[in-house]
């Protein structure tokens, strides 16, 4: 059963990250506001797409969850091999993943002190240069999402 819930969570999960499964939503939607002057927009119009959305809603999060979860799984292990395999790094690294947030926090601070601590013509310094900037460019994920939200009202 096992196997079986994996295999299903990963199509889901293909499928829900789908254009397929967007339009099938928008359509869904579109539906549901069309018909709701012929229900007078009533209690039981309303009821009907909140039950839908929360019941699709809630197997979706569980299937992709687990899609998740085994990915993370993965790519902890790939890390962790790598980890290994390099001598240079440390193997304390290993698990980090388990570490609470104050403890990634000061490994973090650790880093971004060896990062100025590196001579300015190291790759590591001009690559993290480069990022620094790229990312002053783009516009902060709220603002990403507010220029969607105003984009589609104005196209409603």
């Amino acid at each position: 059963m096992k196997k079986d819930f994996q295999k299903l969570s990963v199509k889901i999960a293909h499928w829900a990250g789908s254009p397929f499964a967007f339009l099938f939503a928008l359509v869904g939607v579109l539906i549901w506001l069309v018909i709701g002057p012929y229900f007078n927009y009533s209690s039981t119009w309303m009821l009907v797409i909140s039950t839908i959305s929360d019941v699709i809603i809630f197997l979706i999060v569980f299937s992709i969850q687990n899609t998740q979860n085994r990915d993370s799984k993965a790519i902890q292990l790939k890390l962790n091999e790598l980890i290994a395999a390099n001598q240079k790094a440390r193997d304390s690294f290993i698990g980090l993943e388990s570490l609470t947030d104050e403890e990634l926090a000061q490994l973090d601070s650790e880093f971004k002190n060896l990062l100025t601590k590196l001579d300015d013509a190291s790759p590591l310094h001009k690559l993290h240069g480069t990022i620094s900037r790229e990312k002053a460019k783009r516009p902060s994920f709220y603002q990403q999402a507010e220029n969607i939200v105003d984009h589609i009202i104005k196209s409603i």
